[in-house]
């Protein structure tokens, strides 16, 4: 419920600033295009709510429908008002310029007057037409006195203020659709494929150049088609890994409504397997993730629920661990790092897939060579890769932390295949990982 409250508390803030920005700071009052922009934001404002509560309240059919306006809005609203904060300053300097003007104008005026001078060319209305106000911008008015004269000596002030109102949310709304288009280009496009080397310490040399696709967040949902899931196996099958690892937010939905698009995992091509540990979005769906565990084990891929596999390789062993996400805690189906690693071979290399890049600091006290993650996004829409880290070590690409007893666990936290909500990639393009182990 409090996670709701914020949600529509934000929706209704930002709107009312677009409004206050964009509507009423750009428009006359009274006019027919402040009462159409005023009542659009009110209705793109409801549209937002009924898709934040769509698919759980209505279910994937009414979701399907709404997702696409209300998560192009949402992305839309969001950069518009990134865009109009990033704006107030040259709109503030701006207005202070006019002002400025203005005050100087009138000191000047009685002076002017006492000459025989009338107002300066450029202190008359320069949008006065388009304003609403009906005198021209330039030349005499009706009586042969100048506009200056007949609007009064404030209305080329207010004119200039209602000029650059506009030229500042037409930046702000080309800003807007033009970032939230290329964002859509890449959140709909190819994945990147990131060739990533890591070297292990402990890793035999025999093993050296194995090789484990990643991917993570492809989050099949609303937005996403059969095509999606195709795409992403085509090209991992096109790396010819050794081992593939889903690591976790697979899906947003049950398995009736979105198996289909998920059975192109069946085709997924390695020489040991491929494997798959829980995120947090599996354990939103309204029957939990283990319908999901056993469709995946259906199509071939292996869960692993805080177990762990060997890779025989060459001759050489390496541990394939995998613990579940922090989300299934609370229904005690939480990550047991003692379970998934506990007895092991301490002089073999273990590989960890861990959905998020904060279990890291547990995998270091169980001795962790690698912890490969996703669930950042990678921030997803810049500027949230700043907010981020606010929540985890790390956003994207390859970190590591100190172990206890000496040297280092290093930690790979993929971009994702997919995007969540807006179907919209900013500064963190869509990622399929190919990490290659030397020893």
């Amino acid at each position: 419920m409090g996670f709701v409250s914020m949600i529509l508390t934000a929706v209704v803030v930002v709107h009312l600033y677009l409004w206050r920005r964009l509507v009423r700071a750009s428009t006359t009052r009274g006019s027919r295009s402040r009462r159409v922009l005023t009542w659009a934001l009110v209705v793109l404002a409801a549209l937002l709510v009924v898709t934040f509560v769509g698919s759980r309240s209505f279910g994937m059919d009414v979701a399907r429908v709404v997702a696409w306006p209300g998560y192009l809005w949402l992305a839309v609203m969001f950069y518009l008002f990134v865009f109009g904060l990033v704006m107030e300053v040259p709109r503030a300097v701006a207005t202070f310029v006019v002002s400025r003007r203005r005050r100087t104008a009138e000191t000047a005026a009685p002076d002017r007057r006492a000459e025989g001078e009338t107002a300066p060319v450029d202190e008359v209305v320069l949008a006065g037409a388009a304003a609403g106000g009906g005198a021209p911008a330039h030349g005499p008015a009706t009586g042969g006195r100048p506009a200056a004269e007949e609007a009064g000596p404030g209305a080329p002030v207010i004119d200039r203020r209602l000029f650059i109102s506009r030229t500042a949310s037409a930046v702000v709304a080309v800003g807007a659709v033009a970032t939230v288009g290329y964002g859509v280009s890449r959140a709909l496009g190819d994945p990147v494929i990131e060739r990533v080397p890591i070297r292990l310490p402990r890793l035999d040399p025999r093993m050296n150049g194995l090789r484990i696709a990643v991917v993570s967040d492809i989050h099949l949902g609303p937005l996403t088609g059969r095509g999606h899931t195709e795409r992403i196996v085509r090209m991992i099958n096109g790396l010819e890994a050794d081992a593939v690892a889903i690591v976790g937010d697979m899906v947003d939905g049950t398995v009736a409504e979105l198996g289909r698009l998920a059975a192109p995992l069946k085709s997924l091509e390695s020489r040991y397997g491929a494997y798959f540990v829980t995120g947090n979005h599996e354990y939103y769906t309204a029957a939990g993730p283990q319908e999901w565990i056993e469709e995946l084990r259906s199509l071939g891929v292996r869960p692993l629920r805080n177990e762990r596999v060997e890779i025989r390789h060459a001759g050489a062993v390496l541990d394939l661990a995998g613990v579940n996400d922090l989300n299934g805690a609370p229904s005690g189906d939480g990550p047991d790092f003692d379970k998934a690693l506990g007895g092991r071979d301490a002089n073999r290399p273990v590989v960890l897939l861990a959905h998020q890049p904060v279990q890291v600091t547990q995998a270091a006290a169980h001795g962790v060579d690698l912890q490969l993650s996703g669930h950042t996004h990678g921030g997803q829409i810049v500027p949230f890769n700043l907010l981020v880290p606010l929540q985890q070590p790390v956003v994207s690409g390859l970190a590591s932390v100190p172990r206890a007893g000496g040297g280092d666990t290093q930690v790979y936290v993929t971009r994702g295949a997919g995007f969540w909500g807006p179907p919209v990639r900013v500064g963190a393009p869509p990622e399929i990982t190919l990490v290659e182990l030397h020893s």
